[in-house]
């Protein structure tokens, strides 16, 4: 009989704990280990999880066949670079990496390790958004929202590499075109960081996509609007809903001449059950997984070119007098 799979989680508070507790429900995966520097929660999580607590994550080197590590931002490169020289398969939260550089150091090393490298852009794994696989055809305007309440664990990074960057994902999958000019504005609110933010991303086929992002919002918002020459599609990934607009009136009901609309039936789905379960796949089969170390360093790019544009505006206005120092 062919052994468990052997995963272990380095990081584990808000978004680790969640990967634990995957890993635990998956009958073919052993759940061997957690490892973060706060004791007190690496024994809480261990706990509930039937698993072992672990001070410093080398203790889990010879342990592991992969790991999942969401830990802060700043050190995802020297974590998943020491797992990465140990032969051991990694599933990294967003944003793939601070840098580009250490994004291309990330994946050259994946690339002749060959090691699966995956980054986790949840949302991709959505099944409203994968139920429309197949229907795009040269989108030509995208809309997203993506809003939500302040919360603590995301005190220590802007809302660019917070929230945004998963829309940004997706639209670069959805585009087959080389950016041509973005725009940007954004403010600090209740943090030291952006806070609200959106970006106008123009590329070179005419397709614009407009992108918001917010985390000082009263509710919770998850949209994104597509159009193309044949159709116009609405998605909500917080109810997993889409809504088709289109000239084509076969089973679908008349909202005002010539155009018809339907509301597509989904089987909702857990995007990060879904997402670990794709890297557990891609560990057995070694292909290359939906979301790539090259896919997070593309979204990881767009992002740290908006988020320097939003600076550099700031800055400008300061010195103009047009923001207060």
């Amino acid at each position: 009989m062919t052994r468990k799979l052997r995963l272990g989680v380095v990081g584990v508070g808000y978004f680790g704990q969640f990967h634990a507790e995957k890993y635990h429900q998956m009958p073919e995966v052993e759940l061997v280990g957690l490892a973060d520097i706060d004791c007190s929660r690496s024994q809480e999580i261990a706990r509930r999880f039937n698993t072992n607590a672990f001070y410093h994550y080398e203790d889990l080197y010879d342990k592991v066949d992969a790991v999942s590590i969401a830990v802060p931002t700043p050190i995802h490169y020297q974590v998943t670079k020491d797992f990465f020289h140990r032969g051991i398969d990694v599933l990294l939260e967003k944003p793939i990496t601070a840098t580009l550089r250490e994004a291309d150091e990330l994946i050259d090393m994946a690339e002749k390790k060959q090691l699966v490298f995956q980054v986790g852009h949840q949302e991709r794994f959505n099944a409203a958004l994968m139920a429309l696989e197949g229907s795009l055809a040269d989108p030509m305007f995208i809309e997203s929202h993506r809003l939500s309440p302040f919360l603590q664990r995301a005190a220590g990074v802007d809302v660019v590499l917070d929230l945004m960057i998963h829309d940004i994902q997706i639209i670069l999958s959805m585009v087959d075109s080389p950016i041509q000019s973005i725009q940007a504005v954004g403010v600090p609110i209740v943090s030291p960081y952006l806070d609200i933010a959106n970006a106008r991303i123009e590329f070179e086929n005419g397709c614009i996509a407009n992108v918001t992002a917010s985390r000082v919002s009263r509710e919770k918002m998850r949209k994104i609007r597509i159009f193309q020459p044949t159709a116009y599609f609405s998605i909500d990934y917080v109810s997993q809903r889409i809504t088709v607009l289109s000239k084509d009136g076969k089973g679908r009901k008349p909202i005002f001449p010539g155009v018809f609309a339907e509301d597509i039936k989904i089987a909702k789905n857990d995007p990060l059950e879904s997402e670990i379960n794709s890297f557990v796949e891609r560990i057995k089969d070694r292909k290359k997984p939906l979301i790539s170390g090259l896919d997070g360093k593309k979204a990881l790019e767009v992002a740290l070119r908006i988020t320097d544009q939003i600076q550099r505006n700031i800055e400008r206005r300061k010195t103009s007098g047009g923001l207060m120092a």
